[in-house]
């Protein structure tokens, strides 16, 4: 059952031998579901790279955007595995263990554990704060912090890191942003005389082919990162030898969770960059996609561990240069920039203080209830962000509405809606069992600031207050005789 020199099975084995494997197995199991747990994560903080230019303009509608992404990055998961190598084997130095020896492979399974936990909260933490940070440098900010306090500066490749992480890191968003802004501008030269309804007909078509391009990117560089996690963790447990190939089954695994977490769609995300850093129509938004799955594709194929958040979003602003009188917010861009410098340190202390925290509990009773309560307390924070952002709730019927600079800066949404109060300038938010897609009536309502004498207003459907079908009819008399 376990390699390097360990126990064949339970046949002979004394008491204690047993319960030493199936301790490491509980570990294992823990730590390739909080691997996965990151995947999920990964997958809804970062399916705004693919999708919300293609939401934003109106090329697909928030609900198929999402599902769409979610079957790319299924597939791209699958077709590449030179990023997973990288993150198997060039970030920590798997030379500085003794893999047959129990002790040195349980320090190597908790270097993963806490890495993993470093990049779960600073992804929920950015996702909370509308923030699309790096989700890669997460990861790998939390395996250098664990690596560094387990084994010193000698526990990291940094020749590796340098190479396949932070000079991309550096060079991504700069050459995303240039190809994007000059792409950006060729457009609009070859496009000038050509009727805006036309124009953004076509494009709305190039958008769904350029943002299918992006996901399906993300799919085979970002999933192959928690695919290079489970590799890690199946070497330190002897499962696997440290120059086997990545299973199939961890595969399918990485490549389901990423998809799920892509489809319940990180709306917070899709809307800082759809709305929040550059006002985009249609020109913009393919430019943006078609010069981000270009990046993207050629580093997965160089094995580059690239952020696809940096990318993206370098694209966007690429757009925003590019397009003759587009404005972008520098102050949400600011914002930005701030998170992505601050996401390898932050990423590295969650998981160095992790990795103390599971040792040092490990050491007074048992590796097990150290690994428990870190678990516990990643579940503690994970519920208490989820509780935060549902206070100001984020999702497909209001992803698109206008960005309001001076509103919550974390969604450019009225404070009186994120806060959950009611505007006092329109009548009781309603919703119906009739309005099947709320989405597509929010788009055609007027607000109440905006409509035309005359016209009937109704504030964004808020879920949970529903009427039914008599009680809408009796509204809408009683609304129509207040306009006449």
């Amino acid at each position: 059952m376990w390699g390097n020199g360990r126990s064949a099975g339970f046949s002979g084995c004394p008491p204690w031998g047993i319960l030493r494997v199936v301790t490491e197995l509980i570990i294992l199991l823990i730590v390739i579901a909080t691997a996965l747990a990151f995947d999920f994560t990964n997958g809804f903080h970062d399916t705004g790279n693919a999708m919300a230019t293609s939401i934003a303009t109106g090329a697909l509608k928030p609900k198929v955007a999402v599902a769409l992404s979610a079957i790319l990055n299924l597939v791209g998961a699958f077709l590449s595995v030179e990023v997973a190598t990288t993150v198997a084997k060039g970030v920590v130095d798997l030379q500085q263990f003794n893999l047959s020896n129990p002790a040195d492979s349980h320090r190597l399974l908790l270097v993963v554990f806490a890495g993993l936990i470093g990049g779960i909260v600073w992804n929920l933490l950015t996702w909370l704060l509308g923030l699309p940070s790096s989700s890669s440098h997460a990861l790998f900010g939390g395996l250098i912090g664990a690596a560094i306090v387990s084994l010193g500066t000698g526990g990291v490749v940094w020749s590796g890191v340098m190479a396949k992480v932070v000079i991309p890191a550096l060079a991504a968003p700069l050459v995303a942003g240039l190809v994007a802004a000059l792409g950006t501008w060729v457009v609009y030269r070859m496009t000038l005389r050509v009727a805006d309804g036309i124009k953004n007909r076509y494009f709305h078509w190039g958008q769904i082919g350029s943002a299918s391009l992006v996901s399906l990117a993300h799919g085979t560089n970002d999933a192959q990162k928690t695919m290079g996690v489970i590799f890690l963790a199946l070497v330190a447990t002897g499962n696997l030898a440290p120059d086997s190939h990545i299973p199939f089954w961890v595969k399918a695994a990485c490549a389901i969770a990423i998809a799920v977490g892509t489809y319940m769609g990180g709306w917070r995300v899709i809307r800082t960059l759809g709305k929040g850093l550059v006002e985009i129509d249609s020109p913009q938004g393919m430019a943006a996609e078609t010069s981000s799955a270009a990046i993207i594709l050629t580093s997965s194929h160089f094995g580059m561990a690239l952020s696809t958040t940096h990318v993206a979003t370098g694209s966007i602003m690429g757009t925003g240069v590019g397009r003759p009188g587009a404005k972008v917010r520098w102050g949400v861009a600011g914002r930005m920039v701030t998170a992505w410098i601050i996401t390898l340190p932050a990423a590295a202390f969650v998981g160095g203080a992790t990795w103390i925290l599971s040792h040092e509990i490990g050491l007074v009773f048992s590796d097990m209830v150290g690994v428990l309560v870190a678990f516990g307390i990643l579940l503690t924070l994970s519920g208490i962000m989820f509780f935060r952002a549902n206070r100001a709730p984020v999702d497909s019927s209001n992803v698109n509405d206008e960005w309001d600079d001076s509103a919550d800066r974390t969604t450019g949404l009225p404070k009186s809606e994120v806060t959950g109060g009611a505007n006092p300038t329109l009548p009781t938010a309603w919703s119906s069992p009739e309005a099947d897609d709320a989405e597509d009536y929010h788009h055609h309502v007027h607000s109440a600031a905006g409509a035309p004498s005359g016209t009937l207003t109704r504030p964004r459907p808020k879920t949970g207050t529903q009427i039914s079908a008599e009680q809408l009819a009796a509204q809408l008399d009683t609304e129509k005789g207040a306009h006449s």
